[in-house]
């Protein structure tokens, strides 16, 4: 039966900060330098990051069913323009086959930094059939309109991904002078 209700090629909108990869094709255009770190979930189902590997399995990372702690997993984070959405958002890889395919290009002298380039990452499978591969497109100039949006004052703080806080929200920055000398205290409540 034909459907003559919605477009053939619709896709339920899924507007976010944070780049989801759908299954199929995946096209966006790197913006930033890539932070790293490692990365694990809660037990509340919230993300905790370091720069550094941690020490330990942390008392309170999510457990499977069989009560054994998750994986630890190395985390890339960069800023994207996301086509599919029109829209400036956070990507955040964990996936080891990613990251290889795009330190790949990277480490190669006629592709390099993928700020030159459009990525296209193929998401097909679901759970762990899941399998991705990692598609440049010829190198092209970031259009105009795109570097506008992203130079027009939205402020994402990557680094606020490591305290747990929104790499969104403004950075209070509040000043304390004291003699000939003025102290930064960002990050510390006055309230």
């Amino acid at each position: 039966m034909e459907n003559l209700f919605l477009p053939d090629n619709y896709v339920s909108p899924t507007q976010g900060n944070y780049m989801k990869l759908r299954q199929g094709e995946n096209t966006f255009r790197v913006l930033s330098s890539a932070i790293i770190g490692w990365e694990y979930w809660t037990q509340d189902n919230k993300p905790v990051r370091s720069k550094t590997l941690f020490k330990s399995t942390p008392v309170d990372i999510r457990r499977d069913n069989n009560g054994n702690p998750q994986k630890i997993k190395h985390f890339w984070a960069f800023i994207v323009w996301n086509y599919d959405l029109n829209s400036i958002q956070i990507m955040e890889i964990t996936q080891s086959t990613i990251q290889s395919n795009i330190k790949t290009l990277i480490d190669n002298k006629k592709w390099g930094l993928p700020q030159g380039y459009d990525i296209t990452i193929v998401r097909d499978g679901e759970g762990l059939d899941t399998s991705y591969s990692v598609v440049p497109s010829p190198h092209s100039e970031v259009e105009q309109s795109i570097l506008d949006e992203y130079n027009s004052g939205k402020n994402i703080n990557l680094e606020a991904l490591y305290d747990g806080n929104s790499p969104f929200e403004e950075t209070k920055v509040k000043q304390i002078e004291d003699a000939d000398q003025v102290v930064d205290v960002r990050g510390i409540s006055f309230n």
